[in-house]
């Protein structure tokens, strides 16, 4: 017995014991106090002494309201009774029910309406895409403004079905994006636009393609829709190429009559106006850029002006070289330029802007080469004569007409449209020549008002048709257009007085931007006391805003 005791107490060996066995001697301290370092805890146990709460509540979700919140401060969740559903209105144009979706989130958008032109398979959505984006094409390079070109482009993705889909306009790019639920994966397509073109003939034939298609009762298919975009793709112009040119120089000669010329004025203007035109269809032939092509065109009617002046012809050159320069202006461009900028779309505003600006560049450089020419050959031109209205109003009038009939033929407007923005250019001169001759108001306030009554009235007449405002509304501004400022300005930096120039083009500029505003806020005037698609009354739009950032 002692023998196995004495054995017991002998040293084992390494491989014998383990190197956590507690050595013999050392008390072992009891598990659970503060003392033992080495047992095995977790980083988020409760430490011994430290009291906390019991939890009442079960464990918590990710989809249940905090403890903190109270339904009587918040109103983020979704009410009992649900959101209100938005009602379109059916006698309300596309454009304004297109408006009214856009702006709205996808989740919030109404239902669309039961689709009777597709069959059980559902529609193609890479065709109905490319068709989209084919008429936002035609429609940005027409000259319309890119919020419509947007409404247009959700119209038809909405009218075969596509109701989740995003369009996106820049200056010249298109793009639409359409998922059919959160859990498959979009479809996107886009579109470059590389020609541009003035034809409101086939503006408003698009017009009223979507307008067909946005129709609830129409049954339009998709190959019927391609081949109707296929003949507005081959539609001629409505005026051929002589009857282009004659109407340019007939808006030359009546813009000199409007600044005080008389018939040899008439004849002269008409006449550079003419040769210009042809002029820069020649550089256009040839591949050069439209900067030239307007270099090219302002030419011809400086230089008249200038050999009337140095032939000591008893006439008014200056009024020569303004009314020639009325029909380059690019008041179109402007127009569309502010009207994007106002409506939230920056970056083709700017697009459009700057290009307007290169138009303006390439006019006064070649109207600056003539004067420059013609001061050193001995040239008296005065830039102090400031061109003042005659005293034949009537006559004004009347001019004032005529170049807005011959400006909606340069525009290739339908026939129809011809005589209502004769019209309406008549009224816009009208109210200018009351409010800055009678009235003694400055030209800025007189310009805009005028070009303001210009907006109401197209938009009144555009929403009368269902059709665009452009027909309406871009020709009859063309009487209120700044030519005697540019003349004046780019005269006086010609004979070395560029601080009376420049004053002279920032009265310009300041005019051509009181026209694109007048015109754009008399179009927001009529809005305002329509009722809006979705809404009781004026007061109940949903989503007014129309800028992007806030």
């Amino acid at each position: 017995m002692a023998d196995f005791e004495a054995e017991d107490r002998k040293p084992q060996s390494d491989e014998a014991r383990s190197a956590f066995t507690q050595p013999l001697g050392v008390v072992a301290p009891q598990r659970g106090t503060l003392d033992d370092e080495s047992s095995t805890t977790s980083e988020f146990a409760i430490p011994t002494g430290l009291d906390v709460p019991q939890q009442t509540e079960s464990e918590g979700s990710a989809f249940r309201a905090p403890s903190a919140y109270s339904a009587d401060h918040y109103t983020a969740f979704t009410p009992a009774a649900g959101v209100p559903m938005v009602k379109l209105t059916k006698g309300a144009p596309w454009q304004d029910r297109m408006r009214t979706m856009l702006r709205m989130p996808v989740a919030d958008r109404p239902a669309p309406e039961p689709v009777q032109r597709q069959d059980e398979s559902g529609p193609a959505v890479p065709r109905v895409l490319d068709l989209t984006l084919r008429i936002g094409e035609l429609l940005l390079a027409g000259g319309e403004g890119a919020e419509d070109v947007e409404a247009a482009m959700f119209a038809v993705c909405r009218s075969y079905g596509l109701d989740r889909c995003e369009p996106n306009v820049t200056f010249t790019l298109l793009s639409i994006t359409y998922q059919p639920s959160l859990v498959d994966d979009p479809v996107t397509a886009s579109r470059t636009v590389r020609r541009r073109g003035t034809d409101y003939t086939r503006l408003a034939a698009v017009f009223q393609l979507v307008d067909d298609l946005s129709e609830g009762v129409s049954e339009i298919s998709l190959e019927e829709a391609y081949r109707r975009l296929a003949e507005i793709r081959r539609n001629r112009h409505p005026y051929p190429g002589w009857a282009l040119t004659v109407a340019g120089g007939l808006l030359a000669g009546a813009a000199s009559v409007l600044v005080g010329g008389d018939l040899v004025v008439f004849v002269a203007a008409a006449l550079g106006a003419m040769l210009g035109d042809r002029l820069a269809w020649l550089c256009a032939g040839r591949g050069l850029p439209e900067f030239y092509q307007f270099t090219a065109a302002a030419m011809p009617p400086a230089a008249i002006g200038i050999a009337l002046t140095l032939a000591h012809v008893d006439v008014a050159a200056s009024a020569v070289v303004t009314g020639g320069l009325f029909a380059l202006l690019p008041g179109r461009a402007l127009v569309a330029g502010v009207q994007d900028g106002l409506t939230g779309f920056y970056i083709t505003a700017s697009a459009r802007l700057l290009e307007v600006m290169y138009f303006f560049v390439g006019i006064v450089v070649g109207v600056l080469l003539v004067l420059y020419f013609g001061v050193k050959l001995g040239a008296e031109l005065n830039p102090d004569a400031a061109l003042a209205g005659s005293a034949k109003p009537l006559w004004q009038l009347a001019a004032a007409m005529l170049l807005s009939l011959t400006f909606a033929i340069l525009l290739q407007q339908e026939r129809s449209t011809v005589l209502i923005v004769t019209l309406n250019g008549g009224v816009a001169w009208a109210v200018y020549g009351a409010m800055h001759d009678t009235g003694e108001l400055s030209p800025v306030a007189a310009t805009a008002a005028a070009a303001g009554l210009v907006g109401l009235f197209g938009q009144l007449l555009s929403r009368y048709r269902f059709a665009s405002a452009l027909p309406y509304t871009t020709a009859a501004i063309g009487p209120l257009l700044p030519g005697s400022a540019t003349y004046f300005g780019v005269l006086a930096i010609a004979q070395n007085n560029v601080d009376k120039g420049l004053v002279s083009i920032s009265q310009a500029a300041a005019l051509s931007m009181a026209i694109a505003i007048g015109v754009h806020l008399g179009s927001e005037i009529s809005r305002l006391f329509l009722r809006a698609p979705g809404a009781e009354s004026a007061a109940d739009r949903r989503a007014a805003k129309r800028t992007r950032g806030f």
